[in-house]
């Protein structure tokens, strides 16, 4: 039991029952993705990987959409909801491509810092973001997270035009520069919310996961 403002005795949910809201549940199916990206990195199939990564973007998106058009969501449901989002942000865009990292670098010490400066950047990122919020109400400090995903889902189209060992160089960079971008203190628009961006997202996500079905046949 819980007590509100008024000093009466409100009931507390339990944490399963948070799972009736449609905005976690989509939340849920992103980190199924990101889980799926993880396994089929450490298995080297990394294309099947990219469709787990770039899926990821599209729930993650999904979930703050659904939620700003359901009514009568309360506080505590918002509130839970944000939190979870969070915590599954640094899966999806920190853990996943720490992961995507260390397998195509098979595993040798050296890509352990890369690995643990993307997982940093993205904790660093959602730490600040849940403190200070947007800037001026429309912009986000740092590159958003779900650029990560975004980006390295591009790159790796052209994983078999360079040799494994510098398409690997490229990859390390493009992470550590990532995550460098994730702290910075560039402001960058929040694109989620606009129908045109939603738009361009959805037809990135289709194409990529078209191209990327295709390289698996």
């Amino acid at each position: 039991m819980i007590e509100d403002k008024s000093g009466s005795q409100e009931i507390q949910p339990t944490i399963l029952s948070y799972l009736k809201d449609v905005p976690s549940l989509l939340s849920f199916l992103g980190l199924a993705c990101s889980v799926l990206a993880i396994y089929f990195s450490i298995l080297e199939i990394y294309y099947a990987a990219m469709i787990g990564m770039i899926w990821a973007v599209a729930f993650d998106w999904a979930d703050g959409l659904v939620a700003r058009r359901i009514k009568g969501r309360t506080s505590k449901q918002g509130f839970f909801g944000g939190q979870l989002d969070s915590l599954i942000d640094i899966v999806n865009y920190g853990v996943s491509p720490a992961i995507l990292l260390l397998s195509y670098g098979k595993f040798e010490p050296l890509f352990l810092f890369g690995a643990f400066i993307i997982i940093s950047a993205s904790a660093l990122r959602l730490s600040y973001f849940n403190t200070y919020g947007l800037s001026g109400g429309s912009k986000y400090t740092g590159l958003a997270l779900d650029n990560n995903n975004i980006v390295l889902v591009f790159i790796f189209l052209f994983e078999g035009i360079f040799t494994g060992e510098v398409f690997l160089t490229i990859l390390y960079i493009s992470i550590l520069g990532l995550a460098a971008l994730n702290v910075s203190q560039i402001k960058t628009p929040k694109l989620s919310g606009k129908p045109i961006n939603i738009l361009i997202l959805s037809f990135y996500i289709l194409s990529m996961t078209v191209v990327y079905s295709w390289k698996l046949i």
